[in-house]
This record gives C-alpha cells, structure tokens and sequence, in this order.
C-alpha cells in the first residue's frame, strides 16, 4: 500500500504515473488534433473539387466543350424557332433511326464503326466547314455511347467549326420521346 508510505516512494511513483497520464492525454489530445486537422483538410479539398465535377457538362473523355452541347429541351425550341434550322444528323445505328428520329434528321453511317465513320465523312465531305451541324445517337446511356465521341471527333477533324452534340443523358427514348419532343416515328 503506497499511502502510508513514509519513504515518499509512493508519492513519487504516484507522481510518475501522474505524470505520464498526462503525457498520454496530451499525446491522445494531439492525436485528436492532428486526426481533426486532415479531416478538417480532406473536407476542404472535397469540397474545392466538387463544383468542378458538378459543372462540367461532359465526362473527362468527352472531345467537345460544354459550348459545344445542347439539351434537348433547348434543342426542340431551336428546331421550332422558325430561323435557320441546323442540319440534324443521327449518328447512331440503323434499327433505332428505324424506329424513331428527330423529325429532319439524316442518318450517314454509325459513328462506333470504321464503315460508319467513313460513310459519314464521305457525306460531310461536300459540306462546308461552317455548317451548323447537331448530332445525336441516344443509344443507350450517354457515358458509354460507342456513337456519338468517334463521330464529333471525326467531324471535328475535317475542320467543322460548328458542330454540336445533342446531350441525352439516358437514351433517346427517354430524353426526348418520353418528354412529348417532336420526332417521327419508325414503320
């Protein structure tokens, strides 16, 4: 029993202990510091990030810009305006301009084939370079549509200044038929 100990060795072992205590509190309170401080680092740099990942309108493997897109709601309005409509070409297989299009639209070839894509170079080759072009595929979910990337990537290589892509971020069925836009239907 260290209490009544008249040595003062329990004082003093019980002074160390103390003492060490408190090392390990404030060993554990900078711990908890530090731990706080990068969290409190990684939240910041989180969320410096996001509006750059919140506002791009494409994905990092994209080949256009933002200004290079158009919605589909905006797009309709376009068609509907009654000025200078663009040339709307559908970029993406052949059973599914069959089935239904935007109403104009011409179909050259698939854009995720080699044949495709010369089709539609052949077909913009007399075109001039400053046509007002929007193409679309609406395939399947845009991300990982094989159509539409090669084709604005093929076009923008002739020297087609002003081309577009129409963004159906889920498929044409849902992004523009669902929503009443006009289109004409397949046989």
């Amino acid at each position: 029993m260290i209490r009544g100990n008249p040595s003062g060795e329990g004082r003093a072992l019980g002074d160390t202990i103390g003492v060490a205590v408190a090392l390990e509190d404030g060993l554990m309170t900078s711990r908890r510091a530090f731990l706080s401080c990068s969290l409190t680092a990684l939240s910041l740099l989180f969320f410096a990030l996001l509006p750059f990942s919140l506002t791009r309108a494409q994905s990092s493997a994209d080949p256009w810009t933002a200004a290079q897109t158009v919605q589909a709601a905006d797009f309709a309005k376009e068609l509907a305006g009654g000025k200078s409509a663009p040339t709307v070409l559908f970029v993406g297989f052949q059973r599914l301009y069959a089935a239904g299009h935007i109403q104009g639209a011409q179909v050259h070839g698939s854009g995720g084939s080699a044949e495709g894509l010369a089709e539609i170079k052949k077909w913009a080759g007399s075109l001039p370079r400053s046509s007002n072009l929007v193409i679309y595929c609406g395939c399947c979910p845009m991300e990982r549509c094989p159509n539409v990337r090669p084709a604005f990537a093929a076009l923008h290589e002739m020297g087609f200044t002003k081309v577009r892509v129409l963004i159906l971020p889920t498929s044409f069925a849902v992004d523009w038929a669902e929503k009443g836009l006009p289109y004409d239907k397949g046989q």
